[in-house]
C-alpha cells in the first residue's frame, strides 16, 4: 500500500506578486528603475546542467521559474521617455499601479523547446505572471535603452554581475544621450535591502506554504526514524528522508542533507553521510524539504537501535529543555539576541550540572567557557531560504523586535568533543534540535510539530521500524 499524500495547499497569485511589485516600486522615486535579473543554469558537468533553481528575490516578485530573465520596474505613471517602447507592445496595461512591470525573457524556439520543455514567451509571461509588458531577449538591448531612457537612478542586487554589467551599459548610454537633452543616469544602488525587508514578513499565502514544507519534512523526519537500524548507511536514511520529499511534491531538499551518525553529529555541516550507523549510538539529522520555493528545515536526534542510554538521555533532556524554553519566549517585542542568550544560559547550567563545567553559570556564560560545547548561534530566519534574507539589527547597536509574520527557526545543540578530559560516557555526542516557529500577533505557532521530540515519544515511535 502506497503511502498517502498531503493535500497541496493553494499556490500564490499572480495578484500578490503584482501587488509586491507595486509595494516595492512605491518606495522609489519616480525618477528611478530597477533591474533584477533571474537565476541561470549553471553546468553540472559537459553538457549537463545542475537543477535549476530560481533566484529567491526575482521569484518573489514575479513567481516565475524560467531561466535567463530579467526583470524590469519603472515606478510612477506616464514618464516621458519611455512610451514609444510601451506602446508597442501587444499587451495592454489595466487599472492604476503605482508604475509598470516588464520582463524579458527566453525567446520562443521550437527546436530548443524540443527538447527542454515549452518556454512561455513574451506573451505568455504577461497572460500567466500579471506582468505589464513582456519581450523576448532577442530584443532586450534595444527596448531596455529605451525603457531607461530618463531613468537617474537604478536600483539592482550589486551582488549579480550581470546586473552591474547592465547598469554601466545603461550609464555609458546616458552619457551619449545628454548632448540631445537626455537625464543622466547618476549612479547606482542596492535594491536588496528593499526587498529584504519585504520578504521578513510573511503573508498568509506564504506561512500556508511553509506550513506544508514543515509537514512534509516532518514526515520524513518520522520515517527516518521508523528506518533506522544499525549498520544501514548514513545514505540510507538520507534516502528515505528525500524520498518523502519529493512523494510529497516537493522540489527535493532545500538544503544539504545532514545525516550524522555517532560523533559525526559533533561536526555541524556534516555532509558526506557515508558512515554506517553503530548500535548505542545517535544519529542526528537536519533535513527540510523544498516546495515551491520555501523552505522547511527541522533537526532531531535519536537513538539508532531505538533507545537512548542514560548519558544520552541526560545530555538530550537539557538540549530539549532549553529548546522549549526558547520557543515558549517567541513572541512579538522580543529579539533573537534575547532568545539565544536564555539558551545559552540554560545550556551552560546544565553542562556544570553534568560535570562538564564547574563553577558559576554566569561566569561561565561571560568567560565563553560554553562555546567549548555550543558553537552557533540559537535562530535563524526561514522562508524562501533555509538562511532567510532580513538584518537581525536595526542599527548596530539595536536588535530588530520580532513581528507577527516573521518566521524563525529555534536550534539549541551542545555537542561534546572526544578529548581525554570527558567523561567516556559523553564522548562524542552531539545532539540539535530545531523546529520552525511563526511569530503570531499573541505568540507564536510551531509548524514543524508532527514529528515527535520527546524522548518517551522518540523510543515510541521508533518501535514500529517499518514507515507507514
Amino acid at each position: 500500500m502506497l503511502p498517502d499524500v498531503i493535500p497541496r495547499p493553494a499556490a500564490i497569485s499572480p495578484e500578490t506578486y503584482r501587488a509586491r511589485r507595486e509595494a516595492l516600486m512605491r518606495q522609489l522615486p519616480s525618477s528611478a528603475a530597477v533591474l533584477l535579473p533571474s537565476a541561470s543554469l549553471l553546468t553540472r558537468s559537459n553538457d549537463s546542467e545542475f537543477p535549476f533553481r530560481q533566484n529567491s528575490d526575482f521569484y518573489y516578485l514575479t513567481g516565475m521559474t524560467e531561466p535567463d530573465a530579467l526583470l524590469v520596474l519603472l515606478p510612477g505613471e506616464g514618464e516621458d521617455g519611455r512610451g514609444a517602447s510601451i506602446e508597442e507592445s501587444t499587451e495592454e496595461s489595466t487599472g492604476e499601479s503605482a508604475g509598470e512591470s516588464i520582463v524579458f525573457c527566453q525567446d520562443r524556439d521550437a527546436t530548443l523547446e524540443a527538447w527542454t520543455g515549452r518556454r512561455l514567451g513574451a506573451a505568455g509571461v504577461v497572460n500567466e505572471h500579471d506582468l505589464d509588458h513582456a519581450f523576448e531577449n532577442a530584443e532586450r538591448d534595444e527596448r531596455l535603452a529605451e525603457l531607461l531612457r530618463g531613468r537617474e537612478q537604478l536600483y539592482l542586487p550589486l551582488e549579480s554581475a550581470e546586473a552591474i554589467a547592465l547598469a554601466e551599459d545603461a550609464y555609458v548610454q546616458a552619457k551619449a544621450g545628454q548632448r540631445r537633452g537626455q537625464a543622466p543616469v547618476r549612479g547606482w544602488q542596492d535594491i536588496s535591502p528593499l526587498i529584504h525587508d519585504m520578504r521578513l514578513i510573511k503573508s498568509a499565502e506564504e506561512i500556508c506554504l511553509l506550513r506544508h514544507a514543515a509537514a512534509i519534512s516532518a514526515r520524513a523526519h518520522c520515517r527516518a526514524m521508523q528506518a533506522a537500524a544499525p549498520e544501514l548507511f548514513e545514505y540510507q536514511l538520507q534516502a528515505e528522508l528525500e524520498h518523502e520529499f519529493v512523494w510529497q511534491g516537493g522540489s527535493g531538499p532545500a538544503y544539504s542533507t545532514i545525516v550524522g551518525g555517532g560523533a559525526n553529529a559533533c561536526v555541524l555541516h556534516y555532509i558526506e553521510n557515508s558512515a554506517t550507523l553503530q548500535a548505542g549510538e545517535l544519529v542526528l539529522i537536519d533535513a527540510g524539504a523544498e516546495f515551491d520555493l520555501y523552505a522547511g528545515d527541522i533537526t532531531r536526534t535519536f537513538p539508532v537501535s531505538g533507545t537512548f542510554s542514560a548519558a544520552q538521555r541526560a545530555i538530550y533532556t537539557i538540549v530539549l529543555a532549553a529548546q522549549e524554553r526558547a520557543i515558549a519566549a517567541v513572541k512579538p517585542g522580543t529579539t533573537l539576541k534575547a532568545i539565544h542568550q536564555g539558551v545559552v544560559r540554560d545550556l551552560t547550567q546544565g553542562l556544570i550540572e553534568l560535570g562538564l563545567l564547574e563553577g558559576d553559570a554566569g561566569a561561565r556564560v561571560e568567560d565563553e567557557s560554553y562555546r567549548r560545547f555550543y558553537l552557533h548561534s540559537t535562530s535563524h530566519w526561514l522562508g524562501l531560504d533555509v538562511h532567510d534574507v532580513g538584518t537581525y539589527r536595526l542599527d548596530p547597536d539595536t536588535f530588530r523586535p520580532l513581528a507577527p509574520g516573521m518566521v524563525l527557526t529555534v536550534e539549541p545543540g551542545l555537542y561534546i568533543p572526544d578529548d581525554a578530559d570527558i567523561p567516556s560516557e559523553y564522548r562524542g555526542i552531539g545532539i540539535r534540535i530545531e523546529d520552525d516557529v511563526v511569530v503570531t500577533e499573541n505568540g507564536h505557532d510551531v509548524l514543524t510539530s508532527g514529528v515527535p521530540k520527546k524522548v518517551a515519544d522518540i523510543e515510541a515511535l521508533m518501535v514500529n521500524k517499518q514507515p507507514d
